[in-house]
C-alpha cells in the first residue's frame, strides 16, 4: 500500500514507513519459525504477488467509484474470486470434488465462507470507505499474530520467546502506523480548509 501511495505522489510519513518496515520484520520473524524451517521460493513468490494484487485492489477501491452498499462490493468480489478459483480448480483437479470428502472438511468450508469471507470482506470493504487505507492495511500484520495465538490455544503449538518477540514487533508496528496516520488526517483536513 505504501508503494502505491508513493507512486500516486501521496505524502507518506517517516513514522508510517518505519511502522511498515517494523511490521514486515515482525512477520518475517513469525514466518521463519525461528530458523527451523525452510521456505519454498515459489510459494513465497506467490504470496508476495498475491499480497501486491490485494494491495492494488484495496488502494484502487478508495479512488474509483464503488457501490454505496458494502454488501454489493463484497458480493462482486466474492463472485469474481469464486469464478477464478473454480477455473483454477478445474485445471488442477479435473475430477471435481472428491467423493470421500469428510464432514470436517465441509464444516471448515462453511466456516470460511461465512466468517472468513462474507463477514470479514464486508467489514473490510466498509472500513476501506470509512478509514485511511494505511490503517486498514494493518490487518495483514495482525493476522499472523492471531494465527499464532489460535495455534497455541487450539492446537497446543509452542509459544517460543522468538515467536513472542515477532508478535510484539508486529503489534508495535501496527500502533506506529495507526498513530502516525491519525496525526496526518487532521493535518490534511486543516490544509483543505485553509485552501
Amino acid at each position: 500500500m505504501v508503494v502505491f501511495r508513493a507512486l500516486a505522489r501521496e505524502r507518506v510519513t517517516r513514522g508510517t514507513l518505519g511502522g511498515v518496515a517494523l511490521g514486515f520484520a515482525g512477520v518475517g520473524v513469525l514466518t521463519s519459525q525461528g530458523g527451523a524451517g525452510s521456505v519454498d521460493p515459489g510459494a513465497a513468490a506467490l504470496l508476495v504477488v498475491s499480497c501486491a494484487c490485494w494491495a492494488a485492489g484495496s488502494f484502487a477501491s478508495s479512488r474509483v467509484p464503488m457501490p454505496r452498499d458494502p454488501l454489493v462490493s463484497t458480493a462482486l468480489e466474492m463472485l469474481a474470486g469464486g469464478m477464478v478459483l473454480l477455473l483454477v480448480a478445474a485445471v488442477l483437479e479435473p475430477g471435481g470434488i472428491p467423493a470421500h470428502s469428510e464432514t470436517r472438511s465441509w464444516l471448515a468450508l462453511g466456516y470460511l465462507i461465512m466468517f472468513g469471507s462474507l463477514l470479514a470482506f464486508t467489514a473490510y470493504t466498509w472500513l476501506l470507505a470509512h478509514a485511511p487505507v494505511s490503517q486498514v492495511a494493518t490487518y495483514a500484520y495482525v493476522n499472523p499474530v492471531i494465527a499464532l495465538v489460535l495455534g497455541w490455544a487450539i492446537l497446543a503449538e509452542p509459544l517460543t520467546p522468538f515467536l513472542l518477540g515477532g508478535a510484539v514487533l508486529v503489534l508495535v508496528a501496527v500502533a506506529l502506523v495507526i498513530r502516525h496516520e491519525a496525526r496526518q488526517i487532521p493535518a490534511s483536513l486543516a490544509a483543505e480548509e485553509a485552501a
